[in-house]
């Protein structure tokens, strides 16, 4: 345990996990807590607008996966052609730090006009989620991918749950700015920007790039479409890698849905005010930091698959209980289950895509794995927000409805993953073709 604790606090290791402290607090305080109670504020207000309201947040987070959709694959290309991870941490934290603070000026300063039947000023802050959120996701390609370069392959799965452990205590901190906020939502963006920034200063200044891989000169950017596209036709030698993508393209279906929706079902569904969902989220952040520092051992102990599928059941359970609940008790329930399988899913795959891939393509399939997981988080809230949308006349059974559909696309990843062959039992697999 002590050699662990050196790990974890070896300057490039607390400087890699301090980037996940700083990007989860845009994650909690933005896309999950103050941008859905903003519109839910600004366009909810009846159990049939709640539901509209349901709708822009799901829609909104839909556009900004959507971009990288067509961006991931590239990104992955990127990185193993030039083995540049730490520049493009920075630029895409800059862009997504000033979208931030620009949702803070949009939401605290009125323009004049509507556009869509809407406030100018409200369609500028979505415009500015939409992208924020973007750049924010893009970075996290190559956070993922730099992982590999600052510790040994037997070393991920307790550096990554260390990394996601801190990343949760960064939500504590960001929860900490709501006794301020008093329905200011502009002050919420303004110091979720301030936040971000400050805490990814360590990735910038203490780590480094690994080596490439491929060793290829001037090459073009959008030539790693060609790759990808090689990728695939390889399907093959790699069987197990896209059946788990195709597992998580439900799995996350639900998860990103369910991170983007919570606030609103908590307080339109069930309804929690305000600070009664903060300490919801506050709890389901402490069983977030128990179940990704727990799974961290589990995934070193029992494999990466096997602890995928364990987070599956756990977000099943959860799923169920917030779909029938009627009193606040279940969502309790639901909120700690979930908070559990929302960190031990981040630790165990991402631990297993390294024990799946091959090292000289790993950056090509963590693009790959982002492609998977940003096309189900397109899909997600646009099934979510369909389902609220053409339900809207039945009020609150249509966002029950909607989450009633992330069980079944959590029952389908399950029975998927277990079509995944184990990472001991391939690597004697095609992997020594590719140097």
């Amino acid at each position: 345990m002590k050699s662990n604790w050196k790990l974890f606090l070896s300057l490039p290791v607390l400087s890699w996990a301090l980037y996940d402290f700083a990007n989860t607090i845009f994650s909690s305080n933005v896309n999950t807590i103050f941008f859905p109670l903003f519109l839910a504020d600004k366009i909810g207000g009846n159990q049939e607008m709640n539901q509209i309201s349901s709708t822009f947040i799901s829609y909104a987070n839909a556009a900004a996966s959507i971009f990288l959709v067509f961006f991931s694959p590239l990104f992955g290309a990127s990185i193993d052609r030039t083995g540049k991870k730490k520049i493009w941490i920075i630029i895409f934290t800059f862009i997504c730090v000033v979208a931030t603070f620009l949702m803070g000026v949009f939401t605290a300063f009125t323009l004049p006009g509507n556009l869509l039947h809407l406030p100018t000023s409200l369609i500028f802050v979505i415009l500015a989620f939409v992208v924020a959120k973007f750049f924010y996701q893009s970075s996290l390609i190559f956070y993922d991918a730099m992982l590999a370069d600052i510790v040994e392959k037997t070393q991920v799965p307790l550096v990554s749950g260390f990394g996601v452990a801190t990343g949760y205590m960064g939500t504590l901190l960001g929860l900490s700015i709501y006794p301020f906020v008093h329905h200011q939502y502009g002050i919420a963006f303004i110091a979720t920007a301030v936040l971000f920034f400050l805490f990814s200063l360590p990735i910038c200044l203490f780590t480094k790039d690994g080596k490439p891989h491929l060793n290829q000169t001037k090459t073009r950017f959008f030539s790693g479409y060609f790759d990808i596209w090689l990728t695939f036709k390889e399907m093959q030698k790699f069987k197990s890698i896209f059946i788990f993508m195709i597992s998580y393209f439900f799995l996350n279906d639900a998860i990103a849905t369910a991170i983007a929706m919570m606030a609103v079902y908590a307080k339109t569904i069930v309804h929690f005010s305000n600070s009664t969902f903060i300490l919801l989220y506050f709890i389901s952040t402490i069983s977030s930091i128990v179940g990704s520092f727990l799974f961290g051992y589990i995934t070193k102990a029992k494999g990466g698959k096997r602890s995928v599928l364990f987070v599956a059941m756990i977000m099943v359970c959860a799923l169920v209980c917030a779909c029938i609940a009627t009193s606040q008790t279940l969502m309790w329930i639901a909120g700690s289950l979930f908070g559990v399988s929302l960190g031990a899913m981040w630790v165990a795959s991402r631990s297993l895509i390294i024990d799946l891939s091959p090292e000289q393509k790993r950056g090509q399939f963590f693009g790959l794995f982002a492609f998977s997981g940003k096309v189900s988080a397109v899909f997600g809230p646009l099934l979510y927000g369909s389902i609220t949308w053409g339900f809207a006349s039945f009020g609150n059974v249509a966002s029950r409805l909607a989450l009633g559909s992330l069980v079944i696309l959590t029952i389908i990843g399950t029975i998927v993953l277990l079509y995944v062959r184990d990472a001991d039992h391939i690597k004697s697999e095609k992997f020594s073709n590719f140097s």
